[in-house]
């Protein structure tokens, strides 16, 4: 069975986890490497960068 394609990009990926202070463990690591918490709290910030967004083209 093959893995689902994931929905966000890898640059916006890397760019949040730079933001959250972990992208140095996805460049040893990989993606794998992350713990469940930071996997969390990236997906967090992704929702909050979308909602962000929605707000901003409304106005």
């Amino acid at each position: 069975m093959g893995r689902k394609k994931g929905i966000m990009s890898d640059s916006l990926k890397e760019e949040i986890a730079k933001e959250l202070g972990f992208y140095g463990k996805v460049q040893t690591d990989g993606w794998g490497g992350i713990t469940t918490r930071d996997a969390g709290n990236m997906v967090k910030r992704a929702i909050q960068m979308a909602e962000e967004q929605m707000v901003k083209n409304y106005k």
